[in-house]
């Protein structure tokens, strides 16, 4: 009955909202004293406060407050940007993980197999390796329960797994070729989330580094990254971007300032209760006489646009992809008395040139939101030409190059989507997970010979192709795809090389995975071909 209860009471409370008290104190019963005077909200009581005083006092039925104040909360905030959020108390410490680079647990990277946790990797240094887990270890008890078999989830083993630094978790591990299991006792500590995902030499003077986020520790380990390529006599960088979508203002800020001249504007931002703050370089930065190429694409967002709009207003350097995200707003994370917090929007952010590239969210989040379907729809990530931009939006480069405001950056040499190798058989091999399950298979069968490699073009050349498709294909079969001769013809290359890849991962991380990976990236190969001009 609670529920019904709520369901119905619930569109009531927001359509009061909606209508901003217009019934407040219109709601007419008879006074305590029965004079039939009404009962009237207290005139120095914040509106919303008396509405709810009101329901929770004079209502019917018991209501639960704070369970109505969460449903409503993120409805008020629906009406003004989407990136203003609420986040409850409970999932609070969660969202802020990523951004502050660690979490506490036993320092493994694990999957799946067979319904089995198997180790990938274990952190150098780590909780987990200071007791002697092992790559290949599995996995089968947690403080003496048992979860192998159980068809328990990856997210539900990581909540076991996971905890506050310095408190015990008993695992049980199976380690091959034995049966026994292996008690260990682990203290959980502080396990790093890296953001830098990998950082190698493609050629001679060539670096490559891939960034995921922007957190507390992403700059550290961008100048470690930085210094590595250095070292090696780097004379050109590619810095990804693709896919990170953003994170904390300061950290994008510092990284710009590491390719840019001194008095070189990075960015600046300015709201309503925030004057302009305008940030420039301080001309300490480390790589200011390096090339620089820049990687964005449609899920390039908030931070990494600022890194691609310095670089592409500056004329420091190429940006290379597809159109980014579009989100020029920022966000202050306001804690609230109950341990949740509001991250709310406090300004917009203007690359160098003047320009906003926060898109249009006048139509509500869900278009908001839809945006890339409405871009794949437009042909946008196909066709540099599907793309129409406001005139009124229209800024200068420091060398006088037209660029646009109002939906995102717009690179400078446009990559479209490169879809002539995927097929259904593909999707559905993808879909379903068999390319890296058979991967995970593979590496845990060959662990020990490949163990001795430590380079993605040694495991390569140590990789038998023809016998591994041959396999995979046998394995892929008997997992239920259907094999289509014409589709896996077109898409061979591809599946061969993600197998490839996902296997050197498995071994040596994404040392490993990357470069092999880049093998069939258009978007990297042709950032490639294009540092090789500068």
């Amino acid at each position: 009955m609670k529920n019904t209860r709520n369901q119905i009471l619930m569109p009531v409370i927001f359509a009061l909202l909606v209508v901003l008290g217009i019934f407040i104190g219109r709601n007419f019963m008879p006074a305590p004293s029965g004079k039939g005077n009404p009962l009237m909200i207290y005139p120095q009581t914040g509106k919303l406060d008396a509405l709810m005083d009101h329901i929770v006092n004079e209502y019917v039925d018991t209501v639960d407050r704070e369970e109505i104040e969460e449903a409503i909360i993120p409805e008020i905030l629906k009406e003004l940007d989407p990136h203003t959020v609420y986040i409850p108390a409970k999932d609070l410490n969660k969202v802020n993980e990523e951004l502050q680079g660690n979490f506490g647990g036993i320092g493994v990277q694990f999957s799946m197999q067979e319904d089995t946790v198997l180790v990938i990797s274990v952190i150098s240094g780590g909780p987990s390796e200071k007791v002697g887990l092992l790559p290949g270890d599995r996995i089968v008890q947690v403080n003496d329960s048992v979860i192998a078999g159980r068809n328990i989830s990856s997210n539900d083993i990581m909540k076991t797994l996971r905890g506050e630094m310095g408190t015990e978790v008993k695992v049980g591990v199976i380690r091959r070729p034995s049966n026994e299991v292996i008690p260990y006792t682990i203290t959980r500590g502080a396990i790093p989330m890296y953001s830098v995902d990998v950082s190698y030499m493609v050629e001679d003077n060539i670096g490559y580094v891939k960034v995921d986020r922007f957190a507390q520790t992403t700059y550290q380990e961008f100048l470690t990254a930085l210094a590595k390529l250095k070292a090696n006599k780097c004379e050109k960088i590619i810095v990804d971007m693709r896919g990170n979508s953003g994170g904390l203002l300061d950290i994008a800020i510092q990284m710009c300032n590491e390719f840019l001249a001194a008095k070189e504007l990075i960015v600046y931002t300015e709201g309503k209760s925030q004057p302009r703050q305008d940030v420039y370089a301080n001309g300490a930065g480390s790589c200011q006489d390096t090339k620089v190429i820049v990687l964005i694409d449609e899920f390039s967002a908030s931070a990494s646009e600022i890194f691609a709009g310095a670089i592409q207003d500056n004329d420091r350097g190429l940006v290379v992809g597809r159109r980014s995200f579009g989100k020029g707003l920022v966000q202050q994370q306001i804690p609230l008395p109950d341990g949740s917090a509001l991250r709310l929007t406090v300004a917009r952010y203007y690359t160098p040139s003047g320009r906003c590239i926060q898109k249009p969210y006048d139509n509500g989040v869900e278009d908001y939101y839809h945006d890339f379907y409405n871009r794949v729809a437009h042909g946008e990530l196909f066709s540099q030409d599907s793309i129409e931009f406001d005139e009124s939006l229209a800024y200068k480069t420091k060398e006088g190059r037209t660029v646009y405001g109002g939906g995102g950056i717009m690179p400078d040499v446009f990559v479209p989507r490169d879809t002539t190798m995927i097929t259904d058989y593909f999707i559905s091999l993808r879909s379903n997970g068999i390319i890296y399950r058979y991967a995970l298979q593979y590496s845990d069968n060959h662990r020990e010979e490949l163990e001795e490699l430590r380079t993605a073009s040694a495991i390569s050349d140590k990789l038998d192709e023809h016998q591994i498709m041959n396999d995979f294909l046998a394995y892929a079969k008997d997992k239920g795809i259907s094999f289509n001769k014409d589709q896996y013809q077109i898409s061979k290359s591809l599946i061969r090389q993600e197998v490839k890849a996902y296997i050197a991962r498995n071994i040596i991380d994404n040392e490993g995975f990357y470069p092999m990976i880049h093998e069939v990236d258009e978007t990297f190969i042709k950032a490639l071909n294009e540092a090789r001009k500068l």
